[in-house]
């Protein structure tokens, strides 16, 4: 990141909430369940899954808990009657994993098993490397009970080559695969661009090869390139793997990944928690704070 993208970061708090909402509009669908509903049914016609994230993470009670609980449930319950190519993500640290991590299983649990009792998945959100190992933990205890669960893992953690072949071993897996967004330190995370890159392509062979469920999740286009060979060199059917890409990043490239005959699913967040969620959207990329930066400065 350059000196100047570095400023740009620094002064994103001070931009006003109301420029940075005009922002969201496109990343996020609106702060009700109705919102992001009416997001999902307009993918699902233009051919494209959805996957529904409650705004929220890293909370500090269990009312908290149990709010983000049955918002999860309504969610599944409105994708089951509206028939919506829909499943769910969700962010431990909202089930109350940083302050109780048992509180956290248990509440967690239960989301997994009313999708399991509509017919739906749950896919685990990988956060920072603090919460790595116990939210593997909870993945592996899960999914010796329930089918429906996943976890994403991260391409710029060293430790994640491992950790994929470690869950690879206890049997069938699913994954979410990403480079990762969290500020890490350079004995945890790769912090070359290339070195990510190639680390992404050797974990997402890994996977393939070992038989692993993989959603590909990226917007850089040479990952898609590699996720497009692979999927040939390794001869897998439709319904073996998907794409993935976040609700209003790159429209002309998921166009490109469906017109070339793939799956493609699109994050779609939604919630009261829309503020933090799209600052830290403008901290990931520099290029877009800049555009709203340069809005307010200069307006005409």
């Amino acid at each position: 990141m350059s000196i100047i993208d570095r400023a740009l970061v620094a002064g994103i708090p001070l931009v006003p909430k109301p420029i940075v909402g005009v922002f969201s509009r496109r990343y996020i669908a609106g702060e009700m369940l109705a919102d992001a509903v009416r997001v999902v049914r307009e993918l699902n016609a233009q051919g494209m899954m959805a996957t529904l994230d409650v705004l929220g993470e890293e909370v500090s009670s269990r009312e908290e808990v149990l709010a983000a609980t049955d918002l999860y449930k309504q969610a599944l319950a409105t994708i089951q009657s509206e028939s919506l190519d829909c499943n769910i993500s969700v962010k431990l640290t909202q089930m109350g994993l940083k302050f109780d991590p048992d509180f956290c299983r248990e509440a967690f649990r239960e989301v997994v098993r009313e999708a399991h009792r509509r017919g739906n998945f749950v896919r685990i959100d990988m956060e920072d490397s603090t919460c790595t190992d116990e939210t593997l933990a909870i993945y592996n205890g899960l999914r010796r009970e329930f089918t429906n669960v996943g976890v994403a893992l991260q391409a710029y953690l060293r430790r994640t080559t491992a950790d994929s072949d470690a869950l690879m071993r206890n049997g069938p897996a699913n994954f979410r695969l990403c480079k990762g967004i969290y500020v890490e330190a350079r004995r945890i995370a790769y912090k070359d661009h290339d070195l990510v890159n190639r680390n992404f392509t050797f974990v997402l062979e890994q996977m393939l090869r070992q038989g692993a469920y993989v959603g590909i999740a990226t917007h850089d286009e040479f990952l898609v390139w590699e996720g497009m060979r692979l999927v040939r060199e390794h001869n897998l059917s439709k319904d073996q793997y998907e794409f993935q890409m976040l609700l209003g990043v790159d429209i002309e490239l998921r166009k490109i990944i469906l017109a070339a005959g793939h799956r493609l699913r699109i994050y779609v967040p939604f919630g009261e928690q829309w503020y933090p969620y799209s600052i830290r959207r403008l901290k990931e990329n520099p290029q877009v704070a800049r555009y709203v930066l340069r809005s307010i400065l200069a307006p005409g």
